[in-house]
């Protein structure tokens, strides 16, 4: 009862202390962490990981990449035995600037005005860093102890498919559930995944562009082709595959057609003296939460093969296939699983009444319509789910901006949750 009195006086500081939670946003946005370049959120973590230091937790930083390190905080519970624990995750690398975007002030050096916040990476998703770390702040401050583990990770990644929270699972952190702070304007989300892949063509030998009349001629009698032009006959296999997704696939709360297959960049050929013998398709498969990465670059391969079947050349020259990667910046490719949210899960059941509770409105239960570093939780076996300020049009956007009164609700349920869920026995 004195607790949740405690809590209460909590929720009520974080509207008198407005001021200090911005304070803390400007300063996450001031460290410059845009991905690409990345390489340089060193400084923005070491900030953090002393911010938790200070609130009582055990820091564990390691470099996902040089000059970028993923920070994981443990605050042990008084009881981790018999009551549930709790990762709260979020990523501090920001979307890119070009020098040719026209913010009015410079995307680094915060604005407060007319109820907003400006500057990059304020919606995606220093706001859900900085709310969080005020809600660590309020209980540290109010003496109060969760009987529950509470892990805060602070990743690096996410904008370029390094996957920082992969990482973090790989290093052994679990939890009885995680909460992405990401964007999701407060919705609590699931989301579909993104594979991206390669598909490449080639031929076993090269030849002279002399040679052409003796591959298409009739009697030409030379068993060869471009890896140009039979690559095209892929691509039509891969639209023909994506309208048959877009009939027999759904998923409620997306638009039919989502799960698409982008034929993004074309590479091949080597000189106009030469027959094209090689040629490499860099696709984007966009794929619903009830589907695994692995089933759906399967499902494409089958398809393809079979394309390939149905060509005499392709037949004896069939595409290889590459999937993923561990980076757009090093290799070139990325993964992000999908992430489907139980309705049904204790946690998602709490953080709806906390939602409704501090904020005397209905919680909305749905899918994002972009991916997030929550899929990786999924993918661990993690229960999860997507809950933060902001909204996708302000992500990645020009004078991106975050209404200050969604960063305090935010900061209310995110507390009143991490406080609720603490206190939930095993």
């Amino acid at each position: 009862m004195e607790h949740q009195l405690k809590l209460k006086q909590l929720i009520t500081q974080i509207d008198e202390r407005q001021e200090e939670l911005i304070d803390l946003l400007s300063k996450l946005i001031q460290f410059k962490t845009p991905a690409p370049p990345a390489r340089n959120t060193e400084e923005a973590q070491q900030f953090i990981a002393n911010f938790l230091r200070e609130k009582g937790f055990t820091i564990d930083k390691w470099d996902l990449y040089p000059g970028d390190p993923n920070v994981v905080g443990v605050l042990k519970g008084t009881e981790p035995d018999r009551y549930k624990s709790l990762i709260i995750n979020g990523h501090v690398d920001v979307a890119e600037v070009n020098v040719d975007e026209a913010w009015e002030v410079d995307p680094f050096t915060p604005v407060v005005r007319d109820g907003v916040i400006l500057g990059r990476g304020v919606a995606d998703m220093k706001g859900g860093l900085a709310g969080a770390l005020f809600a660590i702040q309020l209980l540290h401050e109010a003496g109060i102890e969760l009987p529950g583990d509470l892990i805060f990770q602070s990743v690096v990644g996410e904008e370029v498919g390094e996957a920082g929270t992969l990482a973090c699972c790989k290093r052994g952190y679990t939890a009885d559930f995680a909460v992405v702070v990401d964007t999701s304007d407060l919705h609590i989300q699931g989301q579909g995944g993104v594979i991206t892949g390669w598909i490449t063509v080639k031929s076993k030998k090269t030849h002279h562009d002399a040679t052409r009349k003796n591959m298409i001629h009739a009697g030409g009698k030379l068993f060869g082709a471009s890896a140009i032009e039979k690559m095209t006959k892929i691509i039509q296999g891969l639209q023909d595959l994506e309208r048959h997704w877009s009939v027999i696939k759904s998923y409620p709360g997306y638009e039919p057609g989502t799960n698409t297959i982008n034929p993004a960049v074309i590479e091949g050929g080597r000189h106009a003296a030469f027959i094209a013998d090689e040629c490499r398709l860099w696709i984007t498969v966009h794929f619903y939460p009830n589907e695994t990465y692995e089933k759906v670059s399967k499902e494409i391969e089958e398809h393809i093969i079979q394309v390939a079947n149905g060509d005499i050349w392709l037949r004896e020259n069939p595409p290889a296939f590459e999937w993923g990667g561990t980076s757009m910046i090093e290799d070139r490719g990325e993964i992000f699983p999908s992430l489907e949210i139980d309705p049904e899960h204790p946690a998602v059941h709490t953080l709806m009444k906390c939602h409704e509770s501090v904020l005397q409105e209905q919680a909305i239960v749905d899918v994002s319509p972009t991916v997030t570093d929550g899929g990786w939780f999924g993918d661990a076996g993690i229960p999860a789910a997507i809950y933060g300020p902001g909204d996708l049009r302000n992500a990645h956007a020009i004078n991106e901006q975050l209404s200050i009164q969604q960063l305090v609700d935010y900061t209310k349920v995110i507390l009143t949750f991490i406080y609720n869920w603490g206190h939930t026995k095993k």
